[in-house]
């Protein structure tokens, strides 16, 4: 997903302003408002390594409390890979960050495809949702309000893309629902046990 992104968005390593980023960077500033600026960037924060570090390890800790431990270890998985794929891939593509308008706070030093915040929040809310047992609906409708906030703070405040946040959006989801097979899988009839179909 990341590699289609950037092959899309930056065809031979040329970065340009395409259509869809205009008209979604136009948008978001038409909404600016004194209002709306500081809860946008409150909103942005909720992506960060700086919240989801201590969210994550809150969950981890909830997990093994309740004896799940694969679980507590796949949700730090999930965190971490979806970091370091968005970090990497910032590197790779080199994406310079908007600049069609002023951006609402300090525009980060890092490049700007994709949006590590997008991917960070998706990460650990695909990664909670699949290991929750109770109340998942409820968990899925806050969930998914908050990265609804976190995605449309980080155009609002004119520092990432709309593309930067759907792929990192998309890739994340795409990471974790990967490692959850990988991890959880279970083996087919017949494949475990004593080889009789019995139950390890």
């Amino acid at each position: 997903m990341l590699a289609l992104g950037a092959w899309l968005l930056c065809p031979q390593g040329q970065c340009a302003l395409n259509a869809f980023d205009r008209i979604g960077l136009t948008l978001a500033q038409g909404w600016r408002s004194a209002t709306l600026d500081p809860w946008m960037k409150g909103f942005t924060w909720a992506g960060s390594l700086l919240v989801l570090i201590p969210v994550a390890l809150l969950a981890m800790g909830r997990l093994l409390w309740l004896k799940h431990r694969l679980e507590a270890g796949f949700v730090l998985l999930s965190l971490f890979g979806a970091s370091v794929l968005a970090h990497l891939t910032k590197l790779a593509v080199a994406r310079p960050r908007p600049d069609l308008f002023t951006n609402a706070v300090s525009m980060p030093v890092d490049w700007s495809y994709p949006s590590a915040h997008a991917m960070q929040i998706t990460a650990v809310a695909a990664a909670w949702l699949l290991v929750v047992r109770r109340g998942r609906w409820p968990w899925a409708l806050a969930l998914i309000l908050v990265l609804l906030a976190v995605g449309l703070s980080r155009i609002y405040l004119q520092v990432h893309y709309p593309s930067d946040v759907l792929a990192g959006t998309l890739a994340a989801a795409l990471w974790v629902l990967g490692l959850h097979r990988l991890m959880f899988a279970r083996p087919a009839p017949g494949k475990v046990g004593n080889g009789q179909g019995g139950r390890a």
